[in-house]
């Protein structure tokens, strides 16, 4: 006897327009997702409800991720990416009206803290980087973020700023060798074997190119090229441990691409060492315009959101098909998964883990346990161009 098709654990409504972005923040306690309206919504995952809901753009979000425990990031087609500093006790002051409901009055907005004019003609989302350095008498805080952005001149080329001081610090070419067209998806990133500042990006001709940062001349140097795609490339991501890549385009493929692992710092076995290559592997899903694609931080598997309404999971190692889900009417354009490892980052989050397992499973409160169960879920959260967010418990 064959299995029910699987069904989403909930499904947030509220939204007006069509989901575009969505991120887990504070240990997987919140979900925040955008829309094409430009309306942000911070959803309680432990009650199921909103608890912060502002519009942080004129135009569609592109993308929204958090900057530690403090600070929400979102980048909207309005040609900005801001900064707001977005605390938990802040939610009691937001209103939680809902943007199918919004009211004629102003609503309140987190502080906002900075704010990047950045290029948004290519629909592509930034990328971040964190900065790991030690406190100094000069930098007491160790606080600093990187962001990678199409360039606002040449569509072709990739802007990285530093944040908190605003300032562009980096330009990374395009490859000379191709014609790439727009860029369409970025990630960023220090390789793990030399520390190296390297950039991945997607184009409008389905290229992929890896370039990383040479720290003998501060040049930047490619490292791969590949075509897997006839149409553009709509999403990427990188394998937990860095030594490979995922690209979904327009067209039906999923191509897994590696990250070159050069460690010297002379610029002559750098250039010797990048070379045109291929794929490690392609799969022909017969399933064009897959979108939003993500790796699962335990490097199992990966999802895609599909024009087709339809979310898919594959095995990461395999690019095995193993699930459809299959609840939304219109096309998916947005997924993304909790961190498995449930606990977030922060002393005052570990402390108050270690407070709810010390108190043992039959003497935790309903609160205690709805906090227990939202970061333990292996939550995978897809947004649909019907407003709606479905939240699905699998694997």
């Amino acid at each position: 006897m064959s299995l029910p098709p699987a069904q989403p654990a909930y499904i947030l409504r509220g939204h007006a327009a069509a989901i575009h972005s969505a991120s887990f923040m504070h240990s997987n306690r919140r979900l925040v997702t955008g829309d094409a309206d430009g309306w942000i919504v911070v959803w309680s995952l432990e009650t199921k409800r909103p608890v912060a809901v502002w519009r942080a753009h004129e135009g569609a979000i592109l993308g929204a991720r958090s900057w530690g425990p403090e600070k929400l990031i979102t980048h909207g087609k309005d040609n900005k990416l801001i900064v707001w500093n977005f605390r938990e006790e802040d939610e009691a002051t937001m209103s939680v009206v809902l943007p199918v409901d919004t009211p004629p009055e102003p609503r309140k907005q987190p502080w906002l803290l900075h704010v990047l004019h950045v290029n948004t003609m290519n629909f592509c989302s930034f990328a971040q980087c964190t900065i790991q350095k030690p406190p100094s008498e000069d930098s007491p805080t160790t606080d600093e973020l990187l962001i990678a952005v199409p360039n606002t001149m040449s569509s072709e080329t990739v802007d990285i700023f530093h944040l908190p001081s605003e300032e562009r610090i980096h330009t990374v070419p395009g490859d000379p060798s191709i014609k790439g067209g727009m860029v369409m998806a970025i990630s960023l990133f220090p390789h793990p074997s030399n520390q190296h500042l390297t950039v991945i990006a997607g184009y409008e001709s389905g290229h992929t190119s890896v370039s990383q940062l040479s720290s003998a001349s501060q040049t930047w140097h490619v490292l791969y090229t590949a075509q897997p795609h006839s149409q553009p490339i709509l999403s990427l991501d990188v394998s937990p441990c860095k030594d490979s890549y995922l690209t979904s385009s327009a067209d039906a493929i999923i191509a897994q691409h590696p990250i070159p692992d050069v460690s010297a710092d002379d610029d002559q076995v750098v250039i010797r060492k990048a070379k045109e290559g291929t794929p490690l592997k392609t799969l022909q899903t017969k399933h064009a315009g897959q979108q939003g694609l993500r790796v699962r931080n335990d490097a199992k598997i990966f999802a895609t959101a599909g024009w087709d309404s339809k979310v898919r999971v594959y095995a990461l190692k395999s690019l095995k098909e193993l699930a459809v889900l299959k609840w939304h009417k219109d096309g998916c354009y947005a997924v993304a998964f909790a961190d498995v490892d449930g606990v977030g980052g922060t002393s005052a989050e570990k402390e108050e883990e270690g407070a709810l397992v010390k108190r043992g499973g039959g003497a935790l409160t309903v609160k205690e346990e709805r906090i227990r169960r939202a970061k333990r879920t292996h939550w995978l959260v897809a947004g649909s161009k019907d407003g709606k967010v479905s939240l699905w418990d699998i694997y």
